[in-house]
């Protein structure tokens, strides 16, 4: 792996780690009662994994216009590989982090609603009381709670089978056009433009059939018919889902790049 490759990775995990930890801010919120205000705060991570995000695509563009130019692409398939993988791993932490996470969160809320700075929030995280404090607040998943897993949850299985297929395809959508384009080099320009459609049907599936399920038990557990321990239940496996659908996006990349090149010829 050379310095590039390892730096795109970097990127990519702080994006897909970054997406993962949204599930510990509902907890946060969910124990605060400051829902809005736990999203609000979440948003400065959002702007971090944005630069992330930016950063990534041009520098992989460059990577694959490089070996273009080169003839030497035969190891991108083993790069892009590498780069879902990191989206694996990204998800996997988040996922156990998300102890850790909705601690830091909750005390972020707390300080934030008394002093009402963002910049102060920041300065205090870094300050030796707030890094004390992120020591205090590391812990993994305790093994009572994995044991809960087994019990019933209030949101359908095939939503969370629905998440595995949209985190998939948020996970391979990009890099399945980009490698579309080194695959057929004189469509490239219309294989990257074929992102948005992948991107497009997963975004349907969050936002009319996933989040409206988890926000509906949000308000449930806010008005109390729903207790937080199931709520935490149902969290933890949206979470696991989303590794599963990074784990499903490996297997994706060479058909939908294969997909892609197909569409785009026709078009």
């Amino acid at each position: 792996m050379d310095a590039q490759l390892f730096l795109l990775c970097v990127l990519t995990f702080v994006i897909h780690l970054i997406g993962a930890l949204a599930y510990a801010v509902r907890i946060a919120g969910v124990r605060t009662r400051r829902i809005a205000m736990s999203f609000a705060l979440f948003n400065v991570l959002v702007l971090l994994s944005r630069a992330s995000n930016a950063f990534q695509g041009p520098f992989l563009s460059k990577r694959i216009e490089s070996n273009l130019l080169h003839g030497s692409g035969g190891h991108l398939l083993g790069d892009f590989q590498w780069l879902l993988a990191s989206a694996s791993l990204a998800a996997l932490v988040g996922a156990l982090a998300i102890p850790t996470a909705q601690r830091l969160f909750t005390r972020a809320v707390a300080h934030f609603q008394v002093h009402r700075s963002v910049p102060k929030l920041l300065l205090h995280a870094f300050a030796k009381g707030g890094v004390g404090y992120i020591r205090e607040a590391v812990a993994m998943p305790s093994p009572t709670h994995l044991k809960t897993l087994k019990q019933k949850i209030d949101v359908p299985a095939r939503v969370i089978i629905l998440n595995v297929l949209a985190q998939a395809l948020l996970t391979v959508g990009v890099f399945a056009s980009l490698y579309a384009g080194y695959l057929d080099p004189q469509f490239r320009v219309t294989a990257v433009s074929l992102s948005s459609m992948i991107n497009g049907v997963a975004t349907i599936l969050l936002f009319v059939l996933i989040d409206p399920a988890l926000s509906i038990m949000t308000d449930d557990v806010m008005d109390g018919r729903v207790s937080e321990a199931a709520f935490r239940r149902a969290v933890v496996w949206f979470a696991g889902s989303r590794v599963a659908g990074t784990v499903l996006a490996q297997l994706l990349l060479v058909p939908a790049a294969g997909g892609v090149v197909l569409l785009a010829r026709l078009i």
